[in-house]
């Protein structure tokens, strides 16, 4: 527990280089998946593919989130 009385305020000036690097990270990890399904049984290469199917979506949803926070930043709120 915090010896805060107040909770932190929320800080949201790094948001857009944390999504970004989130995003990018992502992007790596479904880049390697793809290439160790090469190398993977259809059973793995499946789960795999469910896996990736995943990390596009939610790259899709981090990239809007960028977007909203970078309008954010734009108009002062960051």
């Amino acid at each position: 527990m915090s010896n805060s009385k107040h909770p932190k305020p929320d800080d949201r000036s790094n948001n857009v280089e944390r999504i970004r690097d989130i995003i990018r990270n992502t992007e790596e990890n479904l880049q390697e998946a793809e290439i160790s399904m090469e190398f993977a049984d259809p059973m793995q290469s499946e789960l795999i593919e469910e896996k990736n199917e995943r990390r596009r979506h939610s790259i899709e949803g981090l990239k809007e989130e960028m977007k909203d926070e970078i309008a954010a930043r734009k108009k002062g709120k960051a």
